[in-house]
Order: structure tokens, then sequence, then C-alpha cells
């Protein structure tokens, strides 16, 4: 590990925190968006950060593919509640299947999921982004994410596919006052 990659994957991580932030002061997420991915600070993962640091794409792949597992990243979807991963459990039925399966996600970290997806594609793909790169990088993966709850994907990809055909400022307003306010309580009634 470089003293100048470490300086550049902490500029980096610096740079996607700042974008979620903003997107979450805009939805009235404060709390969230001030702390959201911390844990990216913590030796476990910015050493493997620095490490593996290329300033193109999330250097848990790189970990991932030299060791088969990313340390970095099985730590941060544990301590990160945006992330669908962070919502696996075992059933309440166990009638209904063995294994694992995806709970559903507040609406609020939902939302804290979009921005994060929206800020690293805008990280991630630099001059080259625009507003359907969130969609396209979730349409690549959808069939992979078997964990996420069914109702959760569908927000997910109706969240990413308004970003792509009606923009940030429009989506950014609706989470705030549409998504985020429609009936709280019991998860089982959306």
């Amino acid at each position: 590990m470089s003293v100048i990659n470490a300086y550049r994957h902490f500029c980096t991580i610096t740079k996607h925190r700042m974008i979620v932030m903003k997107y979450c002061f805009r939805a009235g997420l404060y709390i969230q968006g001030l702390t959201h991915d911390l844990s990216k600070y913590s030796p476990t993962e910015f050493l493997v950060g620095a490490k593996y640091y290329k300033g193109v794409y999330s250097p848990n792949n790189a970990e991932r593919k030299d060791l088969g597992v990313s340390t970095s990243w099985l730590h941060h979807k544990g301590r990160n509640k945006h992330h669908y991963e962070y919502w696996i459990d075992y059933p309440i039925d166990p009638t209904k299947g063995e294994g694992l399966t995806g709970t559903l996600m507040p609406r609020r970290y939902v939302a804290e999921m979009i921005f994060d997806r929206v800020a690293a594609c805008i990280v991630y793909n630099g001059k080259d982004y625009n507003d359907s790169k969130p969609l396209e990088y979730f349409l690549r993966s959808k069939d992979f994410s078997w964990y996420i709850h069914p109702v959760t994907k569908k927000e997910l990809e109706f969240l990413l596919r308004m970003w792509a055909k009606m923009g940030e400022d429009k989506t950014v307003d609706y989470i705030k006052n549409v998504f985020l306010k429609k009936k709280k309580g019991n998860p089982k009634s959306r």
C-alpha cells in the first residue's frame, strides 16, 4: 500500500460521502447523511481500500478477486443499513423453506441506497456519468440479487427508473415528499 493510494482512496470515499450527504440532506435524512459510510474510515475497511485502490471501481472487487472474499465488504455490509445485504436473515416461518431471505428494508434506507448507488456511479464514471448509469448498473446485477426482498427490489428499481427518466431533482423531491411520507408502521402494509 502506497501513501499516494491511501490519499487517493481517502479522497474517493470522502467525495462519495459528500455526494450522498448532499442527497440525504435534500431528502431530510440528516443523521443518515452525516453518518453515511463512516465505517470506510475504519482500519478494517480503509487499509484494504488503500491497498486495492484503482479509482475506477470498488477496491472490494479487487480484494475479492485476489483473495476470493472481501473482508472489507463483509465488515461494511454488516454496519451500514443502506445495503440490502444488511437485511438478510433467516425466515420467520421455517415451513416456507430453509436458508436465508431478504427482509423488507425501511424506506429511509432504501432512499439512502438510491443515493449511495448514484454517488458511486458519479464517482466511478466521472465525466461519463449520466442519470441512466445507476439504473444500468442495477439492471446488470438484478438477476443476481436473490436475497433482496421483492418489495425492496421493486422500490429500488422504480426509483432508479425515475432517476433515469426524470432526473435528480424530481426524483429527490419525490423521495422526500412522497416515498418517505407513505404510511409508516408495519412494513408489510406496503
